[in-house]
């Protein structure tokens, strides 16, 4: 089993599709699941499962509705970024997450790996996103 950080294949596909929004006036919803070191997840995720997904105080199956940050660009890169996110008095251990989009069979944008089991005990566990810009948005297409 692995969780391998990587942008969704199925994703880029959907994207020249057109089955992807991400502007601000969107009804998409985008979430973010949490997901166990038994998972198997990465480039080749097409959906959200409940399979290996986290269980604990706090955390419920599906995980959090994201909050887009509108797509923009710098010279040549299109990027997004989401709110950070946070489930409250958590106890649960995760190893990674899948990004996707709710509904329409609940498609897999972008697998992230903590690079490690990160565990909260009845407190906040929090996912951070990077800046968001050119270099270091969660998702940039250059």
């Amino acid at each position: 089993m692995a969780i391998t950080q990587a942008m969704c294949t199925s994703f880029k596909q959907a994207l020249l599709d057109g089955e992807m929004d991400f502007s601000s006036d969107t009804v998409q919803t985008f979430k973010i699941a949490l997901y166990t070191s038994s998972a198997t997840i990465d480039a080749t995720t097409t959906a959200y499962s409940v399979t290996n997904e986290v269980s604990g105080t706090g955390y419920t199956a599906g995980g959090n509705t994201l909050t887009v940050v509108a797509p923009t660009t710098s010279g040549t890169t299109a990027f997004l970024d989401f709110a950070d996110t946070t489930w409250s008095s958590a106890t649960i251990t995760a190893r990674g997450a899948l990004i996707y989009k709710s509904g329409g069979g609940d498609p897999a944008v972008a697998v992230l790996d903590f690079g490690a089991d990160k565990t909260s005990t009845a407190g906040d566990f929090t996912i951070q996103f990077p800046t968001a810009d050119a270099s270091n948005a969660i998702i940039r297409l250059a």
